[in-house]
């Protein structure tokens, strides 16, 4: 299929785009920072350095979508080199498809590599300490590693979308991070408005009307934020774990859709 080349090309020029050196390098020295740190708190010091390993593995996925995965689309946008790449025997769907393979490549590269360096810090730490890992299970944080992968690819469709819509990278950038922000306050607002009472508070209809109305338009990733149980050693029931990948998978597909037939349309200048 013509998507292929189109995605090899994308996860090229990720790789040699400086930006994820920088991002790389910020995780490894946020992770040598853990193990210090981990000499400070010793009764925490098996749920703290787990935590801090996976919010890596988070945040620097999340800075990789911002600002590798964005710019990717976006050069071929404002450099022209799109009507190139258009003019060649593909359509406009395979060619926004095979971008957001390509990224998603990427992602899962990176957030392996990265994923890597977390897992040492974590085991480094529990050889020092070993009996501070007492409800420590290594399942839980591959989970928390897999969620945050398709976490980060659905977060990589909604970019797409935006970037169908919007002519400038820096409106999909700011939507993007709106989405993402929303994506993981939007479920405990919408438990707010629904039992005021329980914090004394009043919440008018329409507002409880327009939670409910952003909580199913926007994707709930807090479903996919699981480094409190992970820390804990929280057990993660089976039923939970599928839905979470339906519900990724199935969120992913529409938006790419979407983007597709938006992307099918748009006239470029």
């Amino acid at each position: 299929m013509n998507l292929w080349p189109v995605a090899a090309v994308t996860f090229k020029e990720g790789i040699r785009n400086r930006a994820i050196y920088g991002i790389s390098l910020f995780a490894l020295l946020f992770l040598v920072a853990s193990q210090l740190v981990s000499g400070m708190i010793m009764q925490d010091v098996g749920k703290v350095v787990v935590d801090m390993a996976l919010s890596t593995v988070s945040f620097s996925g999340l800075l990789l979508v911002l600002f590798v995965g964005i710019n990717l689309m976006a050069k071929d946008l404002d450099r022209r080199t799109i009507y190139m790449v258009l003019s060649r025997p593909i359509s406009r769907s395979q060619y926004l498809f095979g971008k957001f393979l390509g990224m998603a490549l990427l992602i899962i590269t990176t957030v392996a590599l990265v994923g890597f360096f977390a897992v040492a810090a974590i085991v480094l730490t529990k050889l020092r300490f070993p009996n501070f890992f007492g409800q420590f299970t290594w399942w839980l944080v591959f989970l928390s590693i897999a969620y945050t992968t398709l976490s980060l690819i659905l977060l990589t469709a909604l970019s797409f979308l935006f970037a169908s819509l919007v002519s400038t990278s820096f409106i999909t950038l700011v939507l993007t991070i709106c989405s993402y922000l929303i994506g993981h306050a939007i479920s405990d607002v919408k438990a707010l408005v629904e039992t005021p009472q329980a914090v004394g508070i009043q919440v008018a209809p329409l507002t409880v009307k327009l939670v409910q109305g952003a909580y199913y338009f926007f994707p709930n990733l807090s479903l996919f934020d699981i480094k409190t149980q992970a820390a804990h050693g929280l057990a993660v029931p089976l039923a939970s774990i599928c839905w979470t990948v339906v519900y990724g998978l199935g969120y992913t597909a529409i938006v790419m859709i979407l983007a597709s037939l938006i992307f099918s349309k748009r006239e470029f200048p």
